[in-house]
């Protein structure tokens, strides 16, 4: 279970303040964003990948002593694989994603049929 960083208190994670000292502990209005906070003297913006890269808007910058943007340099950045990246065919009329054409492509077939059978 998570602890307070101020009370040191044991809090449930998904708490917005800390029931004990009132202590903001996710991002205002969004409570699924953690809310990072600085040790010691120390700035956050030291050690952000967006403060290095001059990507950070963030108000405080770069005395910045709370964040939730914060995302340490020293950690790999993830990045979402693109839609259909890991596909394993290359036949692009496969049936899956497909169906509504495949079953409109199924009802010409049998018009064409009809049509020509009662001709």
């Amino acid at each position: 279970m998570p602890t307070c960083p101020r009370c040191h208190q044991s809090i449930d994670s998904q708490a917005v303040t800390c029931p004990y000292c009132r202590t903001a502990l996710k991002a205002y209005g969004h409570p699924g964003i953690p809310l990072y906070r600085a040790e010691g003297e120390t700035y956050l913006c030291d050690t952000c990948t967006y403060h290095e890269d001059d990507t950070c808007n963030y108000p405080q910058r770069p005395y910045a002593k709370e964040c939730m943007l914060y995302h340490n340099r020293l950690q790999p950045t993830v990045t979402a694989p693109r839609r259909g990246a890991y596909r394993t065919h290359k036949f692009p009329l496969s049936w899956r994603g497909n169906e509504g054409w495949w079953v409109l492509l199924g009802l010409v077939a049998v018009s064409l049929m009809i049509a020509l059978s009662n001709s």
